[in-house]
C-alpha cells in the first residue's frame, strides 16, 4: 500500500494545490517546515520572514480544520531538505509528492533527498501560471532573440485576453506602455485611495514577536506589517484594488514621490507569489472592472502585461537558464554592495527615500527597484550576486524565480541581453523627471562632475564612455552615446576621474 508524504513549501499556500488532489486522509500526511535557513541564507528583511511564517501558520490551521494529517515543524535549525529526509524515513513513506519549487537550489535539494532515501518522487507542475515550463521551452525553440513582446502576444491570443473575436488586440494595439509613464503633477500625487491593509491577528502578532526575538539583527521594521496572510485577505486586497485603485493606476505607475510608498499600485505580488491568489482570478477581476467602469484600455493593458506577460516570461527564463543565470556577469563587475543599501544612510536622496521605504515596508514598486536601486547598482559596477542577494533578502515578494531574472537579467544586464534589448540605465535627469527626490538632495542631477555632481549622473556618463562601442552598435541605445558628442573631451576626462574616485569609495556616497 502506498503512503504519501506531501511537502507544502512556504510559497505554495493553495488549498487547491495539485499536490493535495489525491490525498488519502487515512494514511497520507502533509509536511510543512519553518526553516531558519530560509531566513538566513540571505539576510532577510524581518517583514519577509514574518509574512512567510504567518501565512504558513494560517494555512496550516486551514489544513487542520479540514481534518488533514499535518506534520508542522516550527523554527527548525535544520534545512527543509534535512527535515524532509528525517520525516520520510521516520514515517516509512513510499511516495513524496510536491509542487515544483520556485527556487532551483530547493528543487535540487528535494530531488537529492528522494534519491538518497530511495523514494518515488512526484514533482508536479505549478498550476499558478498560464504557461508551463514545457510550453515556454517550445516557444523558445531556436529563437535568436527572446523578447517579452512576442511571448506576451502569444499569451493574449492563446488565452483570449484583451483580443477581439478575430484575435486582434483590443484598442487597436498590443502595448500601451508609452501612455503609462507620466510623472505626478508638480504639486504631487494628491489624494490616493488607500490600499486594503490588515491589522495583525493573534497568529500574526505571535509571529511578529518571535521574529523580533529570533532575528534582532536582521534589516527592516515590523512596525507597519499589514500584509495579507490568508486567502480571504488576499481576495479583499484584490477587490479593493480593482474597485478603488485600478482606474488611476496606469498613467502614473512609474512615478515616485517622497512619503508615497504605494501610489496606486496593487500590492498583490506577495499574495500571488505565496499562491494565496491565482493570476487567472486577478486578470478576471481586472477585466471585469474594465467593462463595469469603462476603464482606460492603457491602464488595463499595462496591468495585465505585468501579470500575463512579464511575470510568466521571467518564470520561463528562470528555469530555462538556471543555474547559469545566477553566475552571469556580462560586464565582469566586482565592486561590493555599499553598506548603506542595508541602512539608507546615504546623501543621495533618491536612494535614501527608496531604501528607507523598503526597510519600513519590505516594498518598493518596479521603477524604484529598476531605475533607482538597480540603476545605481549597475552604474556602480557592483557584483551581480551581491545585488541579487540584496533584492532576494529585502523584498517581501521576492522568490528567486521572479527576483533573479528581474535583477540579474533586467536591472543589471548580467545576462548580456539574453532577454532584454538594452541595459536599463539613466542619469539623475530621469529621477528628477519622475519624482521629487532631487528637490531636497545634497547633489544636483544636472551636474556631471565636481563636488555637487549627482553620483547617478556622473556614473551614467562614465558608463556610456566606458561602453561606447556596445551602445553605438545597437539602434536602441545609439542615441544615448550620440549625446556624448555634446560633452567636450576635457569634460569627459573629468567625468571619468570623478567616477574613478566614486567607485573607489562607494560607502561614502
Amino acid at each position: 500500500m502506498s503512503k504519501k508524504l506531501i511537502l507544502i513549501l512556504g510559497d505554495q499556500l493553495d488549498i487547491a494545490s495539485p499536490a493535495l488532489k489525491n490525498i488519502d486522509i487515512a494514511v497520507d500526511a502533509i509536511l510543512m517546515v519553518e526553516s531558519a535557513n530560509e531566513a538566513q541564507y540571505v539576510w532577510s528583511h524581518k517583514a519577509k520572514i514574518a509574512l512567510f511564517v504567518s501565512a504558513m501558520r494560517h494555512f496550516a490551521k486551514q489544513l487542520e480544520q479540514q481534518g488533514l494529517s499535518l506534520i508542522y515543524i516550527k523554527q527548525s535549525t535544520k534545512t527543509i531538505a534535512e527535515n524532509l529526509k528525517v520525516e520520510l524515513v521516520k514515517g516509512k513513506f513510499t511516495h513524496l509528492i510536491c509542487v515544483e519549487p520556485g527556487e532551483w537550489r530547493l528543487k535540487q535539494a528535494i530531488e537529492a533527498v528522494a534519491s538518497e532515501v530511495g523514494i518515488e518522487l512526484e514533482m508536479q507542475e505549478d498550476t499558478h501560471f498560464y504557461c508551463s515550463r514545457e510550453e515556454f521551452s517550445a516557444w523558445v525553440a531556436n529563437k535568436k532573440e527572446l523578447r517579452l513582446e512576442y511571448f506576451y502576444r502569444l499569451m493574449r491570443k492563446k488565452h483570449g485576453i484583451l483580443v477581439d473575436g478575430e484575435g486582434n488586440p483590443e484598442g487597436g494595439q498590443w502595448n500601451f506602455d508609452k501612455d503609462n509613464r507620466k510623472p505626478f503633477p508638480k504639486k504631487g500625487p494628491g489624494l490616493i485611495n488607500p490600499p486594503e491593509l490588515f491589522d495583525p491577528d493573534d497568529i500574526t502578532r505571535g509571529v511578529l514577536a518571535e521574529v523580533e526575538k529570533r532575528y534582532p539583527d536582521h534589516p527592516g521594521s515590523l512596525a507597519n506589517f499589514q500584509w495579507p496572510v490568508t486567502r480571504k485577505q488576499a481576495l479583499q486586497a484584490l477587490q479593493c484594488f480593482v474597485e478603488h485603485r485600478l482606474a488611476t493606476f496606469g498613467i502614473h505607475e512609474d512615478a515616485m514621490w517622497t512619503g508615497t510608498p504605494f501610489g496606486w499600485h496593487s500590492l498583490l505580488s506577495s499574495s500571488l507569489n505565496l499562491k494565496l491568489l491565482n493570476p487567472r482570478e486577478v486578470i478576471s477581476a481586472v477585466l471585469g472592472a474594465w467593462k463595469k467602469y469603462d476603464l482606460d484600455i492603457a491602464t488595463v493593458e499595462g496591468f495585465i502585461r505585468q501579470i500575463l506577460g512579464w511575470r510568466e516570461f521571467v518564470r520561463g527564463m528562470y528555469y530555462l537558464d538556471m543555474p547559469q543565470m545566477a553566475k552571469d556577469n556580462f560586464y565582469q563587475h566586482q565592486n561590493k554592495l555599499p553598506a548603506w543599501y542595508w541602512s539608507g544612510d546615504t546623501k543621495m536622496h533618491c536612494m535614501k527615500a527608496t531604501i528607507g521605504q523598503t526597510l519600513e515596508y519590505g516594498y518598493a514598486h518596479h521603477i524604484q527597484r529598476l531605475m533607482v536601486t538597480g540603476n545605481f547598482a549597475l552604474l556602480a559596477e557592483i557584483l551581480p550576486k551581491e545585488v541579487c542577494d540584496w533584492y532576494l533578502a529585502i523584498y517581501i515578494d521576492a522568490i528567486e524565480w521572479v527576483e533573479l531574472p528581474n535583477t540579474a537579467g533586467m536591472a543589471l544586464f548580467a545576462s548580456g541581453g539574453r532577454f532584454t534589448s538594452k541595459p536599463y540605465i539613466a542619469s539623475g535627469a530621469y529621477i528628477k523627471r519622475m519624482s521629487n527626490y532631487c528637490d531636497s538632495c545634497h547633489y544636483k542631477p544636472d551636474v556631471r562632475f565636481g563636488e555637487t555632481a549627482c553620483p547617478m549622473t556622473n556614473l551614467y556618463w562614465n558608463f556610456l564612455i566606458k561602453h561606447r562601442k556596445q551602445f553605438e552598435a545597437s539602434p536602441r541605445t545609439r542615441l544615448m552615446t550620440a549625446n556624448l558628442a555634446r560633452i567636450s573631451e576635457p569634460d569627459q576626462k573629468a567625468i571619468q576621474i570623478h567616477a574613478k574616485a566614486l567607485l573607489a569609495n562607494l560607502d561614502s556616497v
